[in-house]
């Protein structure tokens, strides 16, 4: 038995948006929960290696961490426009939608208000705390950047951890080449390799690919750029008003309540929405870009549609990819090699460390709760990890701030029932 000295309502693992919009959600309760999360990052960042210069959200300003919850909230983006000065500058832009780089500025200006998060902590474990026949509470093993290890106790415990980079399997084993680099390190790790007329071969058809190639297409170097998309061709998000009722609360709920197929041919459908398309309006540039090139008689920049990469050599230090689709499989080269081919996510027994062998392998709840074990008396919530249950809302900023009152309200009510529980065991000893 343990004493209930120097434990937490909740942990969390992770601080990006997700969790950073619970965090605010709790404190704007006052539910009087004690909570710490613990971040990996040295400080906080969403997406770091994507704030390309030109970039705009796709997802409007009013979708921010709080304002669907909590419109008079001082943590909306409004707020933030109000203390930086520049709110009647925004308005006269008469658009929805801020740079990448601006909304980031505002995420990192609520995160430094939040003081709930320790940095520079990396779980590395999660342990059960017994009590009887019962687990009544949890241990978070984390490290820091110096290999240091820091243990702390909780009585329930939230993970968004994010996505991790999707590799296709002709690049599995090129995870540690410099030549292969995934968009998620596309600033950090792509751009200093570039040098003029290098060739470099983007493989994607979503947001991330198209604004890598044009970015790339700009830049001074002028590399020779090979686009590889599996698709018939560049096709727009749909982002129109009906379509966009399925990112509401209700949608939500409708989404959850639809039986296990009925769901998976709603995803299908609207994959339109998220997946393997990009903004018209970056298209268009594109296009334009490449009527330029055919005006000019230059050959620097290719689209290959409904091609896939099948086979990836080394020559050298150049990689040679074979492209296989309706034209037969041919080859190119190329010096660099950009994986704009998006994140997976999944539950897995690596995130639930010891308490693994006590998850049902059940999708979580309407309220994001893992099933667990009858004897696991913390709650387990998720974030980010429930698209086939909830929705293609459910990896996307549109929902955070009404998931995460959601979330606190579910944890006030699990924090209630854990208190009073390890209460009767202690009296009862």
């Amino acid at each position: 038995m343990t004493s209930d000295e120097n434990i937490f309502d909740l942990l969390g693992v992770g601080f990006g948006p997700s969790n950073l919009a619970l965090a605010i959600a709790l404190q704007e309760r006052g539910a009087g929960l004690s909570a710490r999360f613990l971040e990996a990052r040295a400080q906080f960042a969403w997406h770091p290696d994507m704030m390309i210069p030109g970039a705009d959200m796709q997802v409007s300003f009013l979708k921010d961490l709080v304002s669907q919850r909590n419109p008079q909230s001082p943590y909306s983006f409004v707020a933030y426009l109000h203390a930086k000065g520049r709110l009647g500058r925004f308005i006269n832009r008469k658009t929805f939608f801020p740079s990448r780089v601006e909304f980031n500025d505002y995420l990192v200006w609520v995160a430094g208000q939040m003081p709930v998060c320790t940095y520079d902590r990396k779980v590395v474990g999660i342990e059960p705390e017994w009590q009887g026949k019962r687990i009544s509470a949890l241990t978070v093993i984390a490290q820091d950047g110096a290999q240091r290890l820091y243990r702390e106790r909780g009585r329930n415990l939230i993970l968004a951890t994010g996505g991790k980079p999707r590799w296709p399997a002709p690049f599995a084993a090129l995870r540690d080449d410099p030549r292969v680099v995934h968009s998620g390190d596309y600033l950090s790790r792509a751009l200093p390799r570039l040098r003029s007329g290098m060739r470099v071969a983007v493989i994607g058809s979503g947001q991330s690919g198209a604004e890598i190639f044009e970015d790339l297409a700009a830049r001074p170097e002028a590399p020779m750029i090979d686009l590889v998309l599996r698709r018939t061709a560049l096709r727009p998000s749909d982002d129109t008003p009906f379509v966009n009722e399925i990112f509401d609360p209700a949608g939500t709920d409708r989404f959850h309540a639809r039986p296990e197929d009925e769901r998976r041919r709603a995803l299908t459908d609207l994959a339109a929405t998220n997946y393997s398309v990009a903004d018209g309006d970056l298209i268009a540039a594109l296009y334009d870009r490449l009527y330029e090139q055919s005006v000019t008689g230059e050959d620097r920049l290719r689209l290959h549609p409904e091609h896939g990469v099948t086979e990836v050599q080394g020559h050298g230090s150049t990689l040679e990819l074979t492209l296989t689709g309706p034209q037969g499989p041919y080859k190119i080269a190329a010096d660099l090699v950009i994986l704009a081919t998006g994140y997976e996510r999944a539950i897995t027994a690596e995130m639930l460390g010891e308490l693994a062998p006590y998850w049902t392998g059940e999708a979580p709840d309407r309220t994001y709760r893992l099933p667990m074990a009858p004897e696991v008396g913390p709650a387990i919530f998720v974030q980010g990890f429930s698209e086939a249950t909830h929705g293609l809302s459910d990896t996307l900023l549109s929902v955070l701030a009404l998931r995460a009152q959601e979330l606190a309200d579910s944890l006030v009510k699990c924090s209630q029932t854990a208190r009073r529980t390890q209460s009767h065991s202690l009296a009862a000893e």
